[in-house]
Parts: structure tokens; sequence; C-alpha cells
């Protein structure tokens, strides 16, 4: 019997093929991980590709959500799965970005990841209930200022994630003392501000660009370089008179580390095929996101650039968790 398995690895081997791609992969659903909460721009956009992206492939993806600690648990539960491309997860700015400089015993590292493909790109947006009284950042600014016991307060969908260090970002742009109220995911933040259990929100633009164009949201301004083509009467944070806060948050396909690179580069591959669809680029237009698709490697780079931009924005807000 291992006279016959050497045979047949010697045959592959001359072949120049792998013992993966030799395989029908896929041979059964593909899980997507989503390391946040039903509403969320993670799970919209998760939702809004998983089906596209199964048939590209030739099988099911199904999403599942495991929300909480700043997208660790989700992650947790990427890394504890086989690394045979049959568990992928819905990589962002928070878990595989921001958390590396802000947690000081964070229970993975970058390295526990092969990175797939970016997949969209998106501003985020300051966000206040429309029956508030502030109809410009000045406004909201000025009146958060005559209370400066911190009463105010702003939900994020998480400690860590973008939402928060946004937040954070405004606060010291405008020396402001605010309280911040984590939540486990963008979803129940938005429930927040609509209750006025929250002052505001810096949201990803997708989750809250419905909210804008219902009128329960009002929109004072993008952290984008430019205005929205879907919002082009909100002004940017430099034109509402905050300097040097340009956010952008992303969102992308990861594996654990040690998937075969055969299985990383079909997906990589399928989920391309699906960005490129017109119906697809015209959903992350109305969403104000910008489609990735990019390599492998080229999201690796990109993921490790960002971590080093953020590093630098927590270390300046002196932040820091367990």
């Amino acid at each position: 019997m291992k006279t016959l398995i050497r045979a047949c690895a010697l045959v592959i081997a001359a072949l120049g093929v792998s013992a993966p791609a030799m395989a029908a992969w896929p041979e059964k659903p593909i899980t997507l991980i989503v390391p946040a909460a039903p509403g969320g721009t993670t799970d919209i956009t998760a939702r809004l590709l998983s089906e596209k992206l199964g048939a590209a492939l030739g099988t099911t993806v199904v999403v599942e959500n495991r929300a909480g600690a700043a997208g660790i648990i989700g992650t947790q539960a990427l890394l504890r799965s086989a690394p045979d491309g049959y568990t992928i997860g819905f990589g962002n700015i928070g878990p595989n970005g921001i958390n590396y400089s802000l947690y000081k015993n964070l229970p993975y590292k970058s390295t526990d990841f092969a990175p797939i493909t970016l997949v969209i790109s998106v501003p985020n947006i300051l966000v206040v209930n429309s029956k508030s009284p502030y109809n410009t950042v000045k406004e909201l600014v000025d009146s958060l200022k005559k209370d400066p016991k911190g009463n105010y307060s702003f939900g994020s969908s998480g400690t860590g994630q973008s939402p928060h260090l946004s937040s954070e970002m405004f606060a010291q742009r405008t020396e402001l003392n605010l309280t911040h109220i984590p939540y486990k995911g963008m979803g129940p933040a938005v429930t927040a501000l609509l209750g006025g259990q929250v002052t505001f929100l810096i949201d990803n633009l997708p989750s809250s660009i419905s909210f804008i164009r219902s009128g329960q949201f009002r929109a004072l301004a993008i952290t984008g370089e430019q205005r929205s083509p879907q919002l082009p009467d909100v002004p940017t944070m430099a034109e509402a008179g905050i300097k040097d806060m340009v956010v952008t948050a992303w969102f992308g396909f990861v594996a654990p580390a040690g998937t075969p690179a055969d299985v990383v580069n079909k997906i990589q591959q399928a989920t391309k095929k699906v960005l490129e669809m017109p119906e697809i680029k015209q959903r992350f237009a109305e969403m104000g996101g910008v489609p990735g698709g990019g390599t492998p490697a080229e999201f690796g780079a990109f993921m490790d650039r960002e971590q080093a931009s953020w590093r630098k924005i927590v270390e300046a807000a002196k932040l820091s968790m367990e």
C-alpha cells in the first residue's frame, strides 16, 4: 500500500499538479464567517455576494454571523477551522487592521491568515438622528463643547472597529470629551441612534445610507477625500472644518494560513468575476463602495500597510485594550 501511495505521489509530482488541484474542489458548501452582527456593512456585503460567489464556484456559500469582541470571536472561529478553503472569513479593517495595535493580548497574529482578495472599500459618515437639532458639524461640536463632563455619547460596532476609531479621531480633532458605547455590530448601533440612545455615529456608509435616504438620519460629513456621488450635498470632513480626517473602511476575504494556494486563487478569481458583474457594480455604487478583486499578494501587502497606518493613529489616541 505504501509503495502504491509513493507511486501516485511521484506521478502527481511529475505532472506538476498538486493533490488539492486534482480533487474536484469544492465538493461541499463553503462557510463564510462574518465577525459582526446582521445589519452592518460586513453582513450586508457578505449576503450580497454569497449566492453569486457560490454559483461561480459551483457550490453554496453559507453566511455565519459570529459577532462580538471587536471581531475577535469570529476571527478565532475562522482560525479554528481546517485550512482547506471550506471555511473563509470576511476580514475587515477592525480585526485585520486596527486590532493588532489596539490589543495587548490579541489571540492571533497577521501570519495566521492567508489573504484572498479585497472586496470593497467605503468611506465612513457622521450621522445624527434627524430629530436632533444638529444640521452641521459645527452645530454638533459647539453643542457638545457646552458639556465638558462628557454626558454625550457616540455608538459604534465595537471597540477597535473603524467607526470607533473614527469617532476617537473626531473627538481628538475637536477636543471633545465623549462617552463611547460599543455594540455587537453596526446593526444594533444604528438601532440605538434611531432610538435616541446615542448622540451620533460615524458609520460605514453602506449601513447608514438607507436611513439617510429615508430621512431617519441626517448626514453631517463624510470621511472620504471627496464627496460621495451618492450623497453629493454632504460635505467632506475637511469641508466641514475637521482637518486631517480621511478614513476608508475596507472588507475582504481571508482564510486560515496553510490553505492551499490553488484553492485561495480559485476563490479570488471567482470573487473577481462576481465583482465585475454589472449588477454588483451598480449595487456597490449605490452603497458608496469601490469594488476590489485584486490578487492575494496585493491584498496581503494592503493589509500590512493598513496595520502600520492604524498603529500610528492608535498610539496618538493613547488607546489600549487587554
